[in-house]
């Protein structure tokens, strides 16, 4: 932005203050689009990121909720058959941990990745913060 200010012009005059001042709306019309498109594409990343660990934290809870039902209907019924020492309901409750443990541990790589979501986008932030600290003070 800056090598475009002059002090003279090509006939080596003064440029005149409507020049200057156009020149500045004109850079800072550009740096707003600019701004806006780096915003726009940041957004979209972390919407993305979002659809990802929303993804995987239904396919988790489906395949949990599954597994479950069908593993805690027939595990125990055979291990039951196997090993009638044991009750019937110890073999359930074994089971239904087990299954409780692995949904858990799904819903964690979930949530881990859903923490990765960033709902301002960090970079467009940060140069947000700058323009307004150079409109401010523009030193």
């Amino acid at each position: 932005m800056a090598d475009r200010i002059t002090t003279t012009t090509p006939t080596g005059e003064q440029p005149s203050l409507t020049s200057l001042v156009s020149g500045i709306v004109t850079d800072l019309q550009q740096l707003i689009r600019q701004e806006l498109q780096l915003a726009r594409r940041e957004v979209q990343q972390e919407w993305d990121k979002t659809k990802a660990a929303a993804g995987s934290m239904a396919i988790g809870g489906a395949l949990c909720a599954m597994a479950g039902l069908l593993f805690g209907l027939m595990l125990p019924l055979l291990l039951y058959w196997a090993v009638p020492a044991v009750p019937l309901w110890g073999w359930f409750g074994v089971f239904g941990a087990l299954f409780g443990l692995a949904g858990a541990l799904l819903l964690a790589i979930g949530r881990s990745k859903a923490a990765d979501v960033h709902v301002i986008p960090p970079q467009t932030a940060e140069t947000l913060k700058e323009n307004v600290q150079w409109i401010q003070n523009p030193r």
